[in-house]
């Protein structure tokens, strides 16, 4: 699979990491760590790891399975480690705001004080904008400003934002009624690393007023469905300009259901980018698009 990807012209591969009791058991975390390092050292690709969704700095235990994650990746030669950041309750006051805002602040430090470790493994950790899977209320990591936000207080290079197109597509329909383009405006000279798939977006009633109900093997109310760039509502023509705005490498994120062959991928998200981009196919060649 992985010389698949490589021979369509990838240059990067995403692979999440094992979970938090794997990570946190030396001998467990070495053996599986050193067969993921056998099979990359067949192909040239570069890695990022992605980190256990619901792992969140800032308290004791969180950190030490943080600590155990950077250890695994600098072992299979990783240079991002995408982490959710910010994942908490959005509160306006009123019972358990004091709590959140506890928790935020303990995440920044906590980030903050791992900053020297991630230099000194050489590798990046990329925070993440996320959105609700299903229709849902709002959380702070939902706002890729706050990610942005988050980032800056850490102030460290070797923490980055990862900016996902198709979680700022669902987030900016439902909360702000924008779409991803206007989001990644705002913050892209912070961006670091992106992750592209599309979506119907929020999906509310009579949105853009077209029906999706046609489209095929898609489930009528998730949001969060990672198609391929093209098979959704994301507005990829207004995107390609800021993607060339930075040299943070493009990730795509298709779940297996709706994602072509590696070939067909690859040239499909190329041209589509290129029609956006003022110098064509010659800046978004496959190699970048990965």
């Amino acid at each position: 699979m992985l010389k698949g990807i490589e021979a369509a012209g990838f240059a990067w591969t995403q692979v999440h990491a094992p979970p938090i009791s794997i990570l946190v058991d030396r001998e467990r975390s070495a053996r599986h760590g050193a067969a993921l390092r056998t099979v990359l050292d067949a192909t040239g690709l570069r890695l990022v790891i992605h980190g256990p969704d619901h792992l969140s700095a800032g308290t004791a235990e969180n950190d030490r399975s943080m600590y155990a994650l950077f250890d695994y990746a600098a072992a299979v030669g990783a240079e991002y480690v995408v982490y959710h950041g910010a994942n908490f309750e959005l509160l306006d006051g009123g019972v358990g705001a004091g709590d959140v805002r506890d928790r935020a602040h303990a995440e920044e430090t906590s980030l903050r004080l791992m900053a020297g470790r991630l230099q000194s493994l050489g590798i990046t950790l990329a925070v993440e904008n996320l959105a609700p899977v299903w229709p849902s209320a709002q959380r702070m990591c939902h706002d890729p400003e706050t990610i942005r936000s988050l980032v800056r207080a850490v102030d460290s290079p070797q923490v980055t934002v990862l900016f996902d197109v198709g979680h700022a597509e669902i987030t900016a329909n439902a909360f702000g009624g924008g779409d991803a383009a206007r989001s990644l405006t705002t913050v892209v000279a912070d961006v670091g690393l992106f992750h592209l798939h599309d979506n119907l977006g929020a999906r509310l009633a009579g949105a853009r007023g077209e029906s999706d109900s046609g489209l095929a093997g898609v489930d009528p109310l998730r949001l969060d469905l990672h198609l391929a760039p093209g098979a959704g509502r994301v507005c990829w023509h207004d995107l390609a300009p800021l993607f060339l705005q930075s040299a943070a490498p493009l990730i795509l994120e298709v779940r297996p259901p709706h994602r072509p062959d590696p070939l067909t991928l690859a040239t499909a998200t190329v041209r589509l980018l290129a029609r956006g981009a003022s110098d064509g196919e010659a800046v978004l060649d496959p190699a970048v698009a990965a």
